[in-house]
């Protein structure tokens, strides 16, 4: 079985030696069950196997034991030293985040460590009890750079070195960057990640058939298991009519209107299933900046998808990037995936636009300090700023701005602001 490399194994690594609960929460086959097996391989070289004990909730004489006598069943497996459980699927159990409390408080050698497909599960049932107990990170699909090390560690090298200097642009640290050599070896492999996507199973597949079947499987899974059953949404076929309708407007400011209309769906139905999504890792909603209360709009979001290649999959459309239509939406989709990774939680990335329409994609709001970036997937002759970053850098005066090109680098000065043009690929 291949097993790709996961950033977020040496953060979990981290602190594994600490008491708090571990909770990693992801969409379905996004990974979890994997990352779990590679933490217990890490610790089997440390410890050995004897006290590490993976359990998985998706068996239901496991999940009942638990239920049943919680304490008991896990105590059973102790004897001496340390004991690590990695506890899969951890959403199945019913009041778990009450019976984990319980564990925590009076098994005071035992590491946990749980996974859940459900971000709405393990936030509302489980967290609820596990305040100052609990650590919770997010295992989303493959990014760029793991999509890379699984193709080809080489360019995966060169993307981390060039990706490292974007990401110490943000934190205030300039650099200058030499030309553009490897940005076309580079957007060969975007294109291909940005139609297709980063879902494990996915970036295995061998061709392309078998990855759109991959990704069906996906969406009707998601349906079928997290929603109707976990979030019982009594209309699947109408939960999936607001699904498609929105990956038809990725990019777009949302009208909840034109929502409604599409779909035959009341706003109140729409709103429970937006934040659904939200919830379960399929949109991403950014809001937008405003500082001028009366000029800026302060309403509706943006939407885009967490997964590029569901968001394709849903509207039936694989063609390659440049041909397409919805490209700069896509490219949009994939910044705003980079740029909240590189600033974490330092940061927040909103849009702007004003009542004039002046706009500008994203605006990262960092503690001191404001970044506009503006996405032009195209290719650039010179240094051209677009109007609507202008208009922003005139109001505000950054330091710093950022236009995102296809294959363009380069520098500009407009007044105190320093605009500098990267290729999407180092991002």
């Amino acid at each position: 079985m291949e097993v790709y490399e996961r950033e977020l194994l040496p953060e979990l690594v981290k602190w594994l030696d600490r008491r708090e609960i571990l909770a990693i929460k992801g969409p379905r086959q996004s990974g979890k069950t994997t990352l779990l097996e590679m933490l217990s391989s890490v610790l089997e070289h440390r410890i050995g196997a004897e006290n590490i004990i993976f359990l998985t909730f998706e068996d239901l004489e496991v999940r009942e034991k638990f239920v049943t006598s919680p304490k008991e069943f896990i105590a059973s497996f102790i004897t001496e030293g340390r004991f690590y459980f990695l506890l899969d699927e951890f959403h199945y159990v019913s009041d778990g985040g009450q019976k984990l409390k319980l564990l925590y408080d009076t098994l005071k050698n035992v590491k946990f460590v749980i996974t859940g497909s459900s971000s709405l599960e393990l936030r509302a049932e489980t967290a609820a009890y596990l305040t100052g107990r609990m650590f919770s990170f997010d295992l989303l699909p493959f990014s760029f750079y793991e999509f890379l090390n699984a193709r080809d560690k080489r360019f995966a090298r060169i993307y981390k070195e060039r990706n490292t200097m974007v990401r110490n642009l943000l934190y205030g640290h300039d650099f200058m960057m030499n030309g553009a050599l490897f940005v076309d070896d580079l957007l060969k492999f975007l294109d291909e990640f940005i139609n297709y996507g980063g879902y494990p199973e996915v970036i295995k597949s061998k061709s392309e058939e078998e990855r759109r079947i991959v990704l069906k499987n996906i969406v009707n899974t998601y349906i079928d298991k997290d929603i109707v059953n976990l979030m019982k949404i009594s209309d699947a076929l109408k939960f999936k009519r607001v699904l498609t309708s929105l990956a038809s407007i990725c990019g777009n400011i949302l009208s909840y209107q034109d929502i409604c209309l599409n779909t035959s769906t009341y706003y109140k139905e729409v709103v429970r299933i937006m934040d659904i999504l939200q919830q379960t890792y399929v949109i991403d909603l950014i809001r937008p900046y405003h500082r001028n209360q009366v000029t800026e709009l302060r309403k509706n979001p943006k939407v885009y998808f967490v997964d590029s290649g569901l968001r394709n999959y849903l509207i039936n459309n694989f063609s390659a990037l440049d041909i397409r239509v919805d490209k700069g939406a896509l490219a949009e989709n994939f910044v705003l995936d980079r740029l909240k990774y590189l600033v974490g939680d330092n940061g927040i990335v909103h849009f702007w636009r004003t009542t004039a329409k002046a706009e500008v994609d994203f605006v990262i709001e960092m503690p001191d300090y404001l970044i506009p970036v503006e996405v032009k997937f195209k290719p650039f002759a010179n240094a051209k700023v677009p109007k609507g970053l202008i208009s922003f850098i005139r109001t505000y005066s950054p330091a710093i701005a950022v236009v995102v090109t296809k294959n363009f680098v380069g520098e500009k000065r407009i007044g105190e602001t320093k605009v500098k043009f990267i290729p999407i690929v180092y991002f």
